[in-house]
C-alpha cells in the first residue's frame, strides 16, 4: 500500500526551485518606483497638502503633466527591455507635430489626413532606425542621435521654408469639427464635472466670459491616451509570446536567435512603437495648444529614458515593466508641479529629478542583489 501511495505521489523536478510570493514581489523591476511613489506623495502631502495640489483641478494639472510623460516612457520602456536605445523621440515630437500643422492650415488638407499622414512617417522613421541599427550593427545610441539632429534639422528647414517661421498657429482652428482631432484634443467626462461643480466638489470660475462654469472642464484624451498605451505595453509585455520575445531580444539576442525568436524583427518594430508613442504625444499637443513649433519635445528623449529607469528598468535590457515605467512619469509629473504647488523655486526641479533618479536606481540595484545573491 504504502508502495503504491509512494508511486502515485508526483516527483519533484529538483531543475526547478521554488520562489515563495514575497520573494516574486521583492524582485519585480516596479518595486522601487512603487516605494519612490508613496515617499514623493508622502513628501508633497506634507508640504503641498493645502495648496490645492490634491483638489480636483491640482490632480487634473500634474496628472496632465505625468500622461505627457507616460506616452513616451511607454514606448522607450519596450524599447529599452528589447536592449535599445531612441535618442530621437523629442525630434520626432517636433516633427510630428510640424508636419500637422503644415498640412491642416498651410496645405489645407483636413485634419483627420494630416495625422494618419504623420504616424505614417513616423513609423517609417522608426523602421530605419531599427534596420540601420540592424543591419550595420551599431549602437542604437549613435544611429538615433544621428537621427535625433536629421530630424530637428529637417523640421527647422521644412518649417522655415514653407512658412518663414517656426511657431505655426491656426490648427485649432482648422481641426474644429473634425473627429479624429477630437481623439486628441478633447476632453471626456464633461457632464460629470459640471455635477461635481454644482455640488461644490469642483470649483466654478466667478468672473470672466466663462463664469458659472466648472475649473475642470473635464478628463484631456491626453490622460485617455496614457491609460490605454500603459494597458496595451503592460498586456504585450506580460501576457503575450510577443513580450517574452522583447525580453529575451534584450536579455541575450545571440541566444534568442538560436531558440527561434525574430530578434531582428521585435527590435524594428519596436523602434516604430516608439516613434508612434512619439507622436502620439505630438498630435496631443498641438491640438491643445492649437500651434506647433519646431522647437518641441527638445530632451524628451531623455526625460522618457528617466521615467524608465527610475521604473526599475536596466539600461543593458532584458529586464524592465511598463507599470514601473508609468510610476516613473507620474513621479516625474508629481515632482514638477509639486515644486509649483509648493512655492519652491523651479529650477531645483531638476535637481530634486536628479536625486530621485540616483536614489531609485541605488534601490533598484540594491533590492536586486540582495534578492538574486548578484555581487
Amino acid at each position: 500500500m504504502a508502495e503504491t501511495q509512494s508511486a502515485a505521489a508526483p516527483h519533484k523536478d529538483e531543475r526547478i526551485r521554488e520562489i515563495s510570493s514575497v520573494r516574486k514581489a521583492l524582485i519585480r523591476p516596479e518595486l522601487g518606483a512603487i516605494c519612490g511613489t508613496i515617499l514623493v506623495f508622502m513628501f508633497f502631502i506634507a508640504i503641498a497638502g493645502d495648496s490645492g495640489m490634491f483638489a480636483p483641478e491640482g490632480i487634473i494639472n500634474w496628472g496632465t503633466v505625468s500622461a505627457q510623460f507616460a506616452i513616451i516612457a511607454v514606448g522607450a520602456c519596450l524599447l529599452m527591455i528589447a536592449g535599445e536605445f531612441d535618442l530621437s523621440v523629442g525630434s520626432m515630437i517636433g516633427f510630428s507635430g510640424i508636419m500637422i500643422a503644415l498640412m491642416t492650415v498651410h496645405w489645407g488638407f483636413p485634419t483627420w489626413i494630416a495625422i494618419l499622414v504623420a504616424i505614417a512617417l513616423a513609423l517609417a522613421i522608426g523602421a530605419l532606425n531599427g534596420y540601420l541599427v540592424m543591419k550595420t550593427s551599431l549602437p542604437s545610441f549613435i544611429v538615433t542621435l544621428a537621427f535625433l539632429y536629421i530630424l530637428r534639422g529637417l523640421t527647422i528647414f521644412i518649417s522655415i521654408a514653407t512658412t518663414r517661421k517656426t511657431i505655426i498657429g491656426g490648427v485649432r482652428e482648422a481641426a474644429e469639427g473634425d473627429p479624429i482631432a477630437w481623439l486628441f484634443g478633447g476632453k471626456v467626462f464633461s457632464g460629470l464635472f459640471v455635477w461635481l461643480a454644482d455640488m461644490g466638489v469642483v470649483g466654478k470660475f466667478v468672473a470672466g466670459p466663462r463664469a458659472g462654469q466648472p475649473v475642470v472642464e473635464g478628463i484631456p484624451m491626453l490622460m485617455i491616451w496614457a491609460i490605454a498605451l500603459i494597458v496595451f505595453g503592460h498586456f504585450l509585455l506580460t501576457r503575450t509570446r510577443f513580450g517574452n520575445w522583447i525580453f529575451a531580444s534584450g536579455g541575450d539576442a545571440q541566444a534568442a536567435r538560436y531558440v527561434g525568436v525574430p530578434v531582428n524583427r521585435v527590435k524594428i518594430l519596436m523602434f516604430m512603437f516608439s516613434a508612434f508613442c512619439a507622436t502620439i504625444f505630438a498630435t496631443c499637443q498641438v491640438m491643445e495648444f492649437g500651434s506647433a513649433a519646431a522647437d518641441r519635445g527638445l530632451l524628451k528623449e531623455f526625460e522618457a529614458i528617466i521615467s524608465v529607469v527610475i521604473g526599475g528598468a536596466l539600461l543593458t535590457g532584458g529586464y524592465g515593466s511598463v507599470v514601473g515605467a508609468a510610476l516613473g512619469a507620474l513621479i516625474f509629473g508629481v515632482v514638477q508641479q509639486g515644486l509649483f504647488f509648493a512655492g519652491v523655486e523651479s529650477s531645483l526641479f531638476r535637481v530634486f529629478l536628479g536625486v530621485i533618479l540616483l536614489l531609485a536606481v541605488i534601490l533598484n540595484t540594491y533590492i536586486r542583489r540582495m534578492i538574486t545573491g548578484e555581487r
